[in-house]
């Protein structure tokens, strides 16, 4: 059944848009304010960014720590905000029942902020620290090196984000400037509002109005038309003036076709030479008419690159050519099915951009035109359009065969949710398995793109001596997902074998620290490859001593699933739970960055989970108004309870470009040293995110795997139940075993321990 929606319009002027869907555990809101970065004055760069900022900071009405940020948080759910060119955003998702408070929270803290000077240099000080990070990241200055291709009268080209030099706090003009933005844009002419989850629409026009209507009364403020874009001749970079309405959806068409690798596109031609290691395609800019985009194509060191621009213009030239009307009933297809994978949160994102996920209407179809006419082609090359993917097909495997022994089934995701996840995982000891991830992981890449297309999740990993295949989305496209993978792992194609493995992007330091954890936690040393040649008698080789277990969740047709995995290689077995180390750990991970950053993980007992749980959670707060807040140690800090490769324990990250690593744990130590005080509201808010009704399909999927890997109970009644008999003496006795000097402590850092104790 398609979701239900309704739009209208407040008598404040904002654009209200509601979407009932019954199959969603959770709502979400959406709150877009139509103003930019590039909207702000000229002479005060970063005050959009600023001003979004300062909105989390407290109001009168909800101080900091009862504030939108807090609250989510204390759900389980998920909030940010986002400063573009010409928009700001605000989002948010929690279980249903909470959607009133959010909206009012957010509603308020927009339409009467606490600018206060202090508030406003302290805040500062973090936006300061979010762009020296910026400055730093290669990838955020691939972005702006872009960027730099349009015209220098254009404010693309301009620096936006904002530093402690160019927000002058102590100037009149500044602050002046400040609230006239504020008094501006953040109006009810402004505003669009979307809201989306499992309640009728009549009760989320009811919120909608009640705190929709917060907003002061007005117009649609007429921004600025900017100068033409004028992109330099760059073959990737393609600039548009003068589209119709409707040419973001137009250009997410033209990216889907772009991205189809299948025989018959630009991306199949380009691999069969050999030449493909990676592509994106994405969006940079889009505003009145105006769009800019970009094609990021890595080929091999043997690559034409001129054919490579050739080929693309014939294929650009042969899509201009081709039944707009079919390939737009294709689209429509794909839309169908990531709206019904998308999270609520996506969906009120999507609908307060006007980005539905639906086939392009009559307006977007002449946008596409457009589009598609402003393009450079030739006529060059063999094409053709490919046939509808199986994996969007409905119909079920006809095979059947019994369920193999290595395969467990949870009933923790019940079949009506139409949701479906498979986890493999298979022990190779052999050091040769490092040799051959990458080739599988080549094999099975043109297989992931069209999973992802069409919202499947398809992901293929290595942590220490193990592999992992884990498939997720709608039951019947995850079992032909699954059975194409097996065939690809058992014999990867000869490209696989030939190919050059993609070189891993660069990352900020936390985030390349948090992909090095699980190997980190399972301890797993180098050990030296022996001299041999990679083809596929050694992957058989190394299939044949390889031992395999598995989960399944949510299917139905367990006989098809049993016929799938009877292509499983390696010899199935059972799992075993991960054994704690012993004292404390330090690895350096000798990752490179001026900023220092530094993961502290602490095991936590299967028996103490849920004193575990509700610990981070009453550290959450204080760890990020104690370190981000007041000692402003950096913009990346965070704190959570994380289940890792089956391990259970307490996280805690910081990036910092002033202090130390032996500064970062101290000031961990110290928070730690404290104590926490029992709140029960906050317990049982807790305990209710351990309800299945309540918690993301996927969330349900990873909770039941990851007790699968420490051979714990999956029932997530008994922790709920648990959560809620937690007491004082349970926290006071877990945070004493955590402090204690031989604690088992893992500390990942990109640096050497700083002393033998640490």
């Amino acid at each position: 059944m398609p979701d239900a929606t309704r739009h209208l319009t407040l008598a404040n002027g904002l654009q209200l848009t509601l979407r009932h869907a019954p199959r969603l555990k959770r709502a979400a809101a959406a709150l877009r304010v139509h103003a930019g970065s590039h909207d702000a004055p000229a002479q005060w760069p970063g005050l959009a960014h600023f001003l979004e900022h300062l909105f989390f900071l407290g109001t009168r009405t909800f101080a900091q720590q009862h504030g939108l940020m807090r609250y989510v948080q204390s759900l389980g759910g998920q909030v940010n905000a986002s400063t573009r060119e010409r928009t700001t955003d605000f989002f948010f998702e929690v279980p249903p029942a909470a959607l009133a408070g959010g909206l009012e929270r957010l509603c308020q803290m927009l339409v009467e902020p606490d600018l206060g000077i202090e508030r406003q240099r302290q805040e500062r000080e973090v936006i300061h620290a979010e762009f020296i990070a910026w400055s730093r990241n290669p990838q955020a200055q691939q972005q702006f090196a872009l960027l730099q291709s349009v015209s220098p009268q254009h404010p693309l080209s301009g620096f936006h984000a904002g530093n402690r030099f160019t927000l002058a706090l102590q100037d009149p003009a500044f602050q002046r400037a400040l609230g006239m933005f504020h008094q501006r844009f953040y109006q009810g002419g402004q505003v669009t509002l979307s809201l989306c989850g499992p309640q009728p629409l009549d009760a989320l026009e009811r919120l909608g109005r009640q705190f929709g209507s917060l907003f002061p009364a007005g117009g649609r403020v007429e921004q600025a038309m900017p100068p033409p874009l004028l992109a330099a001749d760059q073959p990737f970079i393609f600039a548009h003036e003068g589209l119709p309405e409707g040419g973001e959806r137009a250009l997410g068409l033209l990216i889907d076709l772009l991205g189809d690798s299948r025989p018959g596109g630009w991306l199949n031609a380009l691999r069969q030479r050999g030449w493909l290691r990676g592509v994106k395609a994405e969006p940079l800019y889009a505003f009145a008419g105006q769009m800019l985009w970009h094609i990021d194509l890595q080929l091999g060191t043997d690559a034409s690159v001129d054919e490579a621009i050739a080929l693309l213009h014939g294929w650009f030239g042969f899509i201009r050519q081709s039944d707009l009307q079919h390939l737009n009933a294709q689209f429509g297809q794909l839309q169908r099915s990531r709206e019904r994978a998308a999270s609520p949160l996506e969906l009120a994102r999507r609908d307060s951009a006007d980005q539905p996920f639906a086939a392009l209407d009559k307006q977007a179809l002449r946008a596409l035109e457009a589009l598609l006419a402003s393009l450079p082609y030739a006529s060059h090359g063999q094409w053709q359009i490919p046939a509808a993917d199986p994996l969007l097909t409905a119909e079920p495997l006809a095979a059947k065969a019994p369920l193999p022994a290595a395969l467990a089934i949870s009933d923790a995701l019940p079949p009506t949710r139409e949701y479906a996840a498979l986890y493999l995982r298979w022990h190779l000891p052999s050091p040769l398995r490092r040799a051959l991830f990458p080739i599988l992981g080549q094999a099975l890449r043109p297989l992931q793109e069209r999973a992802e297309q069409a919202a499947l999740q398809l992901q293929f990993s290595e942590a220490g001596e193990y592999w992992q295949l884990r498939c997720a989305g709608q039951p019947s496209a995850v079992l032909r997902a699954v059975d194409e993978a097996l065939a690809l792992l058992n014999a990867p194609s000869h490209d696989s074998w030939q190919g050059q493995p993609n070189p891993e992007p660069a990352q900020i330091p936390i985030r390349a620290l948090l992909k090095q954890l699980p190997d980190a936690i399972l301890g797993s040393n180098a050990e030296p490859l022996p001299p041999c040649t990679l083809d596929q008698p050694l992957l058989d080789q190394v299939w044949a001593t390889a031992r395999w277990h598995g989960l399944a969740l949510g299917f139905e047709e367990l006989a098809a699933l049993g016929a799938v995995l009877g292509a499983c290689p390696g010899q199935g077995a059972t799992a075993t739970p991960l054994p704690i180390w012993q004292g404390r750990r330090w690895v350096d991970t000798a990752l490179a960055g001026s900023e220092n950053a530094l993961l502290l993980f602490c095991p936590v007992a299967a028996n103490q989970q849920a004193s575990g749980r509700l610990l981070a959670q009453l550290l959450q707060g204080p760890v990020y108004q104690r370190l981000r807040v007041e000692l402003q140690l950096g913009y990346a800090v965070f704190s959570a309870f994380r289940q890792i490769e089956g391990c259970n324990g307490l996280l805690f990250g910081v990036q910092s470009p002033h202090a130390s690593h032996a500064e970062i744990l101290a000031h961990l130590h110290a928070l730690l040293s404290q104590g926490v005080t029992l709140d029960c509201t906050a317990r049982q808010a807790l305990a209710e995110q351990f309800v299945e009704s309540a918690m993301a399909n996927a969330e349900v999927a990873e909770w039941a795997w990851q007790a699968h890997m420490a051979i714990q109970s999956d029932r997530l009644n008994d922790l709920h139940r648990s959560i809620l008999m937690t007491q004082q003496a349970d926290l006071d006795v877990l945070l004493g075993s955590l402090l204690a000097h031989r604690a088992p402590w893992l500390c990942l850092a990109n640096a050497a321990a700083p002393g033998p104790a640490w």
